[in-house]
């Protein structure tokens, strides 16, 4: 691939913060990707996500469906989103890339943002929505709307659809793993890092598939019981950071180190909060099976190489996280309505088909899971330039 498409830096005039977009590729005109607010978000890491989301959008690509793939981009803000400041920041980035939205940057949620606070941004910012850029792109543009606005209202047992969604396709993914190695479910431990949307919604998928979740890790530090956590009871009493009360931890529940799920006695973890989380420093704790990347870019290359050579099997986030992005534009252009059950079977299915297919090439290939899933990318992406066009 070559370099981005755009990448520009911008400087709030009132704070002195920085914010960055990257358009990685533009199919129909178009781009996709979510915009983060962290301490210490830097342009390098956007460009990575960005990058990362057009692989997302091109694995996706279903010549029977309606959602036809985008593009990748990204945003990013360094700044802590519990800042004071955070959300006038926020919205004078917003107001800054205001034309790239309206023209082509489609962006919601992503880690430190929910979408009700991107949303409420955009307004103020003074844009129609922060996902305007396709409507030209829909067929019914008001039925399209107002069926995701109705899948947004979608709550399952207290849980909005939108944040499920992810943590479904996560979970699958897990599952995926476990049935091709022949791993039965129940007794199998997971560690999570991260009690947020997509962590939280991961445990509780994995929770009520029958395996134990015996570790979770929030700002506060890590939260372990090797005979399962009670997940319901977690989530519950999360703030809207994903930080747990910890007035609802059981008698037989541990606090521990931040860190310390990384050695959870686990067969899978799932790091579902910071980018470069597992560096070559700190892998050699995980005694894990399986790492499955909730978050973006949570395995740094050095030590997925490390990590590989001890026999851990690394599950490339471009494959694990895509069902949000995905879960998005499938009920936008009409592939699916806004009902739970509807999504979560379009999405398992989905997912499970492309592990499958990525975890498949990998054997026959001899290479790593995120080398076969490049590769599918790979014999993708001409398919749609050739179909759709793009721009790089």
């Amino acid at each position: 691939m070559t370099t981005p498409l755009l990448s520009l830096t911008w400087t709030d005039h009132v704070t002195g913060r920085q914010g960055f977009l990257v358009v990685d590729r533009l199919v129909r005109g178009v781009s996709s990707g979510g915009l983060r607010m962290r301490e210490g978000c830097t342009l390098e890491e956007v460009t990575g996500l960005a990058r990362g989301m057009t692989m997302k959008e091109a694995l996706h690509y279903d010549p029977e469906g309606r959602y036809i793939p985008l593009g990748g981009a990204k945003g990013g803000i360094d700044c802590d989103p519990r800042d004071p400041a955070a959300y006038g920041i926020l919205v004078r980035f917003l107001r800054a890339v205001r034309p790239y939205v309206e023209s082509f940057w489609t962006t919601g949620e992503d880690l430190g943002l929910t979408q009700d606070l991107v949303d409420r941004a955009a307004t103020e910012a003074g844009l129609v929505s922060s996902i305007q850029a396709v409507y030209p792109l829909l067929d019914d543009e008001t039925a399209a709307r107002r069926r995701l606005a109705e899948a947004f209202a979608v709550e399952v047992d207290g849980i909005g659809l939108d944040e499920l969604a992810g943590g479904c396709g996560v979970a699958e993914s897990v599952l995926a793993a476990l049935d091709r190695a022949g791993v039965p479910y129940a007794g199998t431990r997971v560690a999570v890092q991260g009690l947020g949307t997509m962590g939280g919604a991961t445990a509780r998928f994995l929770a009520r598939a029958g395996l134990h979740v015996a570790a979770v890790a929030d700002i506060k530090g890590t939260i372990a019981n090797p005979a399962g956590l009670d997940v319901e009871a977690l989530l519950a009493a999360r703030d809207t950071y994903g930080t747990v009360d910890r007035a609802v931890l059981r008698p037989g529940d541990r606090e521990l180190p931040g860190d310390a799920w990384l050695s959870a006695d686990a067969e899978v973890l799932v790091p579902a909060a910071v980018s470069y989380a597992i560096d070559a420093s700190n892998q050699g704790r995980i005694t894990a099976r399986w790492i499955v990347e909730a978050a973006n870019m949570p395995v740094l290359p050095a030590a997925e190489a490390l990590l590989a050579a001890r026999g851990v099997t690394v599950l490339p986030d471009v494959v694990v996280n895509s069902g949000t992005n995905a879960w998005w534009w499938w009920t936008l252009f009409g592939d699916i309505g806004a009902d739970a059950e509807e999504a979560f079977a379009h999405t398992r299915r989905a997912m499970r088909a492309l592990v499958e297919l990525m975890l498949a090439r990998a054997e026959a290939d001899g290479s790593s899971p995120r080398a076969a899933a490049h590769a599918i990318v790979s014999d993708r992406l001409p398919v749609i330039a050739e179909r759709f066009g793009w721009y790089r």
